[in-house]
């Protein structure tokens, strides 16, 4: 039985490859709660909180914007099972 898609080659941090789809995923659920957050602190008074919740929502939707690109790239920033390691240039 070979198992070369489970083969270590040595240089997996140069390569590794990123489950966009779970980040997307959590990127969403990180989404709603700091624009929930952002809501419920400015209908609760505290404009300090609701400005921390406003950060996060923006740094949510920064990174939620990245993921999209980054699946809309294609196969090279997800690649499937049937797509190669990549290999270091000499």
């Amino acid at each position: 039985m070979h198992l070369a898609h489970l083969s270590r080659t040595g240089d997996e941090p140069l390569t590794a490859r990123s489950p966009l789809r779970m980040r997307l995923g959590l990127a969403l659920f990180g989404l709603v709660w700091t624009v929930f957050g952002t809501v419920a602190f400015l209908i609760a008074h505290r404009p300090w909180w609701a400005l921390a919740c406003g950060v996060l929502w923006l740094i949510t939707t920064v990174d939620l914007y990245l993921i999209v690109r980054h699946i809309r790239q294609g196969p090279h920033y997800q690649p499937g099972r049937d797509v190669p390691p990549y290999h270091r240039s000499p």
